[in-house]
């Protein structure tokens, strides 16, 4: 509800692949926070490239106005921080927030000036052939392959940067920004009507419209 998505790319040579299993690199939902920084250090360390990229909630809040997805929103931005890549991988893993993994993966093909090749579809329009890199598109990649699980090491780290940056500007306990968490929701409804929070809040989020519903509800009774 709180503050931007946070999407990252993980380059790294097969060779050291290993390296980041070995590290302990996983799904960044389970880890400490404690461990995700020092994975973060790590995964530079063995990476070629490591891009990221914040969807802020300004964007989010105009996409949702002009009715495009979250799903269709974070595919336009993977296709950018691909196509800003200076390393040229010949496959790509990508997290997919979409279950149908497929339908992602050829969005993000469609928004890319990159050649992709969507594994398990055939498309007229990538095509295969020289210079075409593979796209192994899964919903739940952080948890299958490593270099996935650093990439959403590298973004988690970023985002918990800059929820904290929000919460020393706001002077709140805003805590991890997400539906889920009492210390947010109890924020964003002690704030209603104050405004420090206003400028990080994804408005359109159905929790937030229930938040603000609610408030209403007992003002009136």
């Amino acid at each position: 509800m709180v503050g931007p998505i946070v999407i990252s790319v993980v380059s790294i040579s097969s060779g050291k692949l290993n390296r980041l299993s070995r590290a302990g690199v996983r799904d960044s939902k389970l880890l400490t926070g404690r461990k995700r920084m020092f994975l973060y250090d790590e995964i530079y360390s063995l990476a070629e490239e490591v891009l990221s990229y914040s969807i802020s909630n300004t964007e989010i809040n105009q996409a949702m106005a002009n009715h495009i997805s979250i799903n269709e929103l974070e595919a336009l931005n993977f296709a950018k921080i691909l196509d800003s890549m200076q390393s040229s991988p010949s496959r790509v893993f990508l997290d997919s927030p979409d279950v149908i993994s497929e339908r992602f993966g050829m969005r993000v093909g469609y928004f890319s000036q990159k050649r992709l090749l969507v594994s398990g579809l055939k498309q007229k329009r990538s095509g295969a052939g020289s210079g075409s890199i593979k796209v192994i598109s899964e919903h739940k990649a952080d948890s299958r392959y490593p270099v996935v699980s650093g990439a959403s090491i590298i973004a988690k780290v970023e985002r918990d940067r800059e929820i904290q940056r929000i919460a020393d500007r706001s002077g709140l306990d805003i805590g991890s920004g997400y539906p889920s968490d009492s210390y947010t929701v109890s924020a964003i409804r002690e704030d209603l009507g104050r405004g420090r929070l206003a400028p990080y809040l994804r408005e359109r989020w159905q929790t937030i419209k229930a938040i603000r519903q609610l408030r209403m509800e007992e003002f009136l009774g």
